[in-house]
């Protein structure tokens, strides 16, 4: 046992080295460079999330300064740990050693890990908590040890201060407890009860903030729960996403692991699997049925995948050891691995590819370049201040640091803070530099009097759509930008 522990130890030092190469050698997305001003302002919440992922970020910038790696060092060593618990779980649920070692490795094959695993968004720290919950839970069961009621509790906040999926813990650990044999009778012992207390007043400090601050991350965030219509489609889309994110060997894996575990709850020999399955169930059921309004984006569901992993491995330990058994054990993580490496690749060269618009790449590509033509362009025109129609625009040009005067995103101004030092001068002349598409000089013309076309910029080779761009020289402000911003909805609906 002691040798598992210590090679899953191993397994999780070595992915997080390559790790920790790839976030120093990786231009930031649109959300992480977003995430990054987050860490400059320190908050107990924002527009978006609750604020663990800004706390992380602002901690990592302190050991490896405004970089790339700054950013995204505790993302990667948060995957490491993770990578540990699970293997660690799944000893402790009763798998055999190399079962546990093999959810340890799945887990990172998948690719919304292999690829995500490094980034800075709320997914980092929800995904580390989530499990966390889940091993103190399993710490619990098998010492009984009042403790660790504790531990969960703590850890679920923490997963709620990351991300609201997190609430999702509460109703999966009751129904866990209920069809578990002996489970029920922990309700009627305080451990559950402490656990919830410790949980909420860990969650509380974002709910204190959220009511100072007109609720704004609930409104967002909740908001999303009410249905518009009826869209199947979405469901398809669902499924579809996640099964090749997971990779479809894995996915069948964990299909007949759950369904295997469901089926021997209550037997004491087998891999006790209830726990993983029955505290996911409540929030892969939201998703499902949110999925039957609205689209559900890919990333959603990563702190459920640690889970997956451990069912699939229960159920591929199961498959036999046949020459297509084995073949397909090998294949299932080969699959994630390989196609994690070509996109690694892919995001780590400096220059356009000859996959032209094909290259899933482009969004991270030309930003340097990008600013640089910028700050030439307000130099030349005299701007007083660059402003931008989306956050992502505004906090790669930010991240870059080639523009010498003020920034700021024109609309949804409740994203940011009203005291900000570097407020521009409105008063004065500024260009606004926008994807075309959502640049429109009559758009422009509901906020500002004169609005001049100066320019057309692409990035990274200008081959796709969201990466040509328009530039115009704004002035006479028609309401207080700085405060109320730009209206939400304009005539061409693109500002939304």
């Amino acid at each position: 046992m002691l040798d598992t522990r210590r090679s899953i130890l191993l397994l999780a030092v070595a992915l997080t080295a390559l790790r920790i190469l790839a976030a120093g050698a990786i231009h930031l997305t649109e959300d992480e460079a977003y995430y990054r001003l987050w860490a400059q302002h320190l908050q107990f919440g924002y527009f978006d999330h609750p604020p663990m992922i800004a706390w992380w970020i602002r901690l990592g910038r302190l050991v490896a300064g405004d970089t790339a790696l700054g950013v995204r060092l505790l993302p990667a060593l948060a995957s490491g740990l993770n990578t540990w618990l699970i293997g660690d779980l799944a000893l402790r649920l009763g798998a055999q050693t190399r079962t546990a070692f093999r959810a340890a490795l799945w887990y990172n094959a998948t690719l919304t890990v292999c690829l995500g695993g490094m980034l800075a968004i709320p997914d980092a720290p929800a995904s580390l908590f989530w499990t966390l919950t889940l091993w103190a839970l399993a710490r619990f069961w098998n010492g009984r040890r009042a403790v660790w009621w504790l531990a969960a509790g703590v850890s679920a906040g923490l997963a709620v201060l990351s991300k609201y999926s997190g609430l999702f813990l509460g109703p999966g650990v009751l129904l866990w407890l209920l069809v578990i044999p002996g489970g029920s009778a922990q309700l009627r012992k305080p451990g559950p009860w402490a656990a919830l207390v410790l949980a909420a007043l860990v969650f509380s400090v974002n709910v204190a903030w959220n009511a100072q601050h007109h609720w704004l991350t609930f409104d967002k965030q909740f908001g999303r729960v009410a249905a518009h219509g009826l869209t199947p489609a979405y469901l398809g889309e669902f499924l579809g996403t996640q099964i090749l994110l997971f990779t479809p060997l894995m996915a069948v894996y964990a299909a007949m692991g759950m369904r295997q575990g469901w089926r021997e709850r209550a037997q004491a020999g087998a891999v006790q699997l209830a726990l993983p399955i029955a505290t996911s169930a409540p929030f892969a059921a939201y998703l499902v049925i949110h999925s039957l309004h609205d689209r559900v984006q890919g990333h959603w569901p990563a702190p459920l995948f640690g889970a997956l992993a451990i069912c699939a491995a229960v159920a591929a330990e199961r498959s036999g050891e046949t020459r297509l058994a084995r073949l397909a054990r090998w294949l299932a993580p080969a699959l994630g691995f390989g196609a994690g490496a070509v996109a690694f690749a892919l995001m780590a060269l400096a220059g356009p590819t000859s996959l032209g618009p094909l290259d899933p790449t482009l969004a991270l590509r030309g930003w340097p370049e990008f600013a640089g033509e910028v700050e030439q362009i307000r130099a030349r025109t005299g701007a007083a201040w660059v402003g931008t129609l989306s956050y992502g625009v505004y906090a790669q040009l930010d991240d870059e640091g080639r523009i010498k005067t003020s920034l700021l995103q024109v609309n949804e101004r409740d994203r940011y803070w009203l005291a900000d030092p570097h407020r521009p001068d409105l008063a004065r002349a500024g260009l606004i530099v926008d994807i075309s598409r959502r640049a429109n000089r009559t758009d422009i013309l509901r906020c500002f009097e004169n609005v001049t076309p100066v320019s057309d910029l692409s990035r990274a080779g200008g081959v796709g759509k969201n990466q040509q761009y328009g530039v115009f020289l704004v002035s006479g402000p028609r309401r207080d930008i700085w405060t109320e911003g730009c209206p939400k909805e304009v005539t061409r609906g693109v500002w939304r």
